[in-house]
């Protein structure tokens, strides 16, 4: 727990809310782009973030550092905690066979989606199904490692509803360029996981001042993501190795996906018979893939409709 309280990156995060814009600023490139950030004099971090180097300073003494070079031996300290997950990797499947591994990660997944499926708030997943329904456009961001989920939740969102828009930059003011128009009759999804990402917090806020439903899928009721948010699915990801768990989030973005289709199923079944159309109209699969149309494979769920069974003649 100590440990927990002396790290940087959650001084940064417990703090944020109370932050001025300028070390906002700090916080959301520091978060996104450490590896630089690390080796970086105060002032030359203060003019790649467009603020002082006295605000860089009095950012430092915020978070509880004497001055800059404490805080950027403390963040040193993080980084090289970050890359000795790779030995940590090595000290526990060293000496384990592929096999062994396999096993290994693969439970540790099952453990995390039932962990998941014990800890999702139900209400919170139902409001969420409607607020996505219901809202004008919906805008999605996922970045860094969590970007390949946002892009998943996109691809069957748009077969399901029109007007769902990706925010994907590396940049802070890009992406509120992409959501200037956004309001009360919109919402946001916010996805994101240790190590949280401040732009897409940033996004968040941006999202909530404006009076827009914000959603976020995150791992924990002390996850930052949830400063914004009044809709929080809780899906647990751990560290394995080096690399991040993402199998419970996607499985929440999943059953999100089938709850959505089962609420809409003849507009998801139109929309897939017109792309089906184009996809021949222009050769786009040169008829050479499984026709799913015919399946509803995205439809054939028994939560739809229960038939009762015919009595067997045999």
């Amino acid at each position: 727990m100590e440990q927990q309280e002396h790290d940087i990156i959650t001084r940064m995060n417990d703090r944020y809310m109370k932050m001025s814009k300028g070390h906002k600023a700090i916080a959301a490139y520091i978060s996104d782009h450490y590896e630089q950030a690390v080796f970086m004099t105060a002032a030359k971090l203060g003019e790649t973030v467009g603020v002082s180097e006295s605000t860089v300073v009095r950012f430092a003494s915020g978070l509880g550092y004497e001055g800059y070079p404490e805080f950027q031996s403390a963040l040193v300290d993080w980084v090289k905690n970050k890359l000795n997950s790779v030995q940590k990797m090595d000290v526990k499947y060293g000496k384990s066979t592929q096999t062994e591994i396999l096993h290994s990660v693969l439970n540790s997944d099952v453990e995390r989606i039932q962990d998941t499926l014990v800890n999702l708030d139900a209400a919170a997943f139902e409001a969420a199904v409607n607020i996505i329904l219901e809202a004008r456009t919906i805008y999605l961001v996922g970045v860094r490692s969590c970007e390949p989920l946002a892009d998943f939740l996109h691809f069957y969102l748009n077969m399901i509803r029109g007007n769902i828009v990706l925010l994907k930059t590396t940049s802070v003011t890009e992406m509120f360029e992409q959501m200037i128009r956004i309001d009360e009759r919109d919402a946001i999804v916010g996805i994101s996981f240790p190590r949280y990402s401040m732009r897409t917090l940033k996004a968040m806020e941006f999202a909530n001042d404006r009076n827009a439903k914000v959603i976020t899928i995150t791992d924990s009721i002390h996850s930052p993501m949830n400063l914004y948010s009044s809709c929080n699915l809780l899906a647990k990801s751990d560290m394995v190795s080096i690399v991040d768990s993402l199998v419970a989030p996607l499985s929440v973005i999943n059953a999100l996906v089938v709850a959505l289709c089962l609420k809409r199923p003849e507009e998801v079944k139109r929309n897939l018979e017109m792309l089906e159309e184009v996809w021949n109209n222009y050769q786009v699969y040169l008829n050479d893939e499984i026709n799913f149309i015919d399946e509803e494979p995205m439809l054939n769920y028994p939560l739809m409709k229960i038939d009762k069974e015919e009595p067997s003649e045999e």
